[in-house]
């Protein structure tokens, strides 16, 4: 049987659609058996749906309706028995089925679940984020069935997310994320570690809450003189445990300033990324040149 690549939720322009049909001949001519299908509920696919045969256009469900059921058509799964329901709940909020009250309103509630999932970072812990937001709709869907399931839902969002960071005794959502986050760095201190100066530094890249998580890192590692988050439009805050003055650092870096502890400043021309080695990249960039060249912060003396 040919290898199916299956797409589904993506609107294609003409052209795209017409690029994409030409590399799918090129792997057929090349005797390898593909088969494309792609699974759209966008009305401006039209064009391409018409064109195409691989392009399946339904504007009267969403996605993952079309997906799921096009999944039960053709496949064997092992279906959750909450799935179907969960499905419709989908469909309604995203086709904004006011309506369907119980669906559309437990939707929305299940819509602010995932966007308010803000605790992890998403280019620096792609898995984690996933298997966060993943989790939490999990336990979303084992309260379809309840009375009043979106009031339900709404009112243990809070301690959903709790209950996903706590390894052991219970804390404040902040104090369970920061442990849970401050582990999560130190899995990456290979890549992750940078140096100024002899002075050993961390770069973060939209982690965020820097006085909690940054302060949380270096007192769990302490052979880190400095840990530095560079935000997605290039403002940095730094932090340090009084081993060397971060103030200093941020004047040389980007002619920034503040306290010995804790300083800021913004990288001009700082380049939003969607992968940490470009940010990486762009502050190792300063780094080099600002080492060229004189500076008040003197060079760490080996111990």
């Amino acid at each position: 049987s040919p290898a199916l690549i299956l797409v589904t939720d993506l609107n294609l322009t003409a052209d795209e659609s017409k690029w994409i049909n030409n590399k799918i001949h090129l792997f057929n001519n090349a005797n390898k058996d593909v088969k494309l299908l792609l699974l759209d509920h966008h009305g401006s696919g039209e064009e391409s749906a018409k064109k195409y045969e691989w392009y399946y256009l339904d504007v009267t469900r969403c996605a993952t309706k079309i997906t799921y059921d096009y999944v039960k058509e053709n496949f064997e799964f092992n279906e959750p028995v909450w799935m179907s329901k969960y499905v419709d709940v989908v469909n309604a909020v995203d086709l904004w089925k006011q309506e369907e009250v119980e669906n559309f309103e437990y939707g929305k509630v299940c819509m602010r679940l995932v966007t308010e999932t803000r605790e992890l970072n998403k280019v620096m812990f792609p898995e984690e984020d996933n298997d966060y937001k993943i989790s939490l709709l999990h336990k979303a869907s084992e309260l379809l069935n309840e009375p009043d399931a979106h009031i339900l839902l709404d009112d243990k969002i809070h301690t959903l997310k709790k209950d996903f960071f706590r390894v052991e005794k219970n804390d404040t959502l902040d104090n369970l994320a920061t442990k849970y986050i401050v582990n999560l760095l130190g899995k990456q201190r290979d890549k992750n570690t940078i140096y100024y100066k002899g002075y050993r530094g961390y770069l973060s890249y939209g982690i965020g809450n820097t006085s909690i998580i940054g302060n949380g890192f270096l007192l769990a590692f302490p052979e880190y003189d400095f840990i530095v988050d560079v935000s997605y439009r290039g403002t940095m805050s730094l932090r340090a445990n009084n081993q060397v003055s971060v103030s200093q650092i941020s004047k040389e870096w980007t002619n920034g300033g503040g306290h010995p502890n804790a300083a800021g400043g913004r990288v001009i021309g700082f380049k939003e990324q969607f992968r940490y080695d470009k940010v990486k990249q762009q502050i190792e960039k300063i780094i080099n040149d600002k080492e060229a060249v004189a500076g008040d912060l003197e060079y760490k003396k080996e111990s």
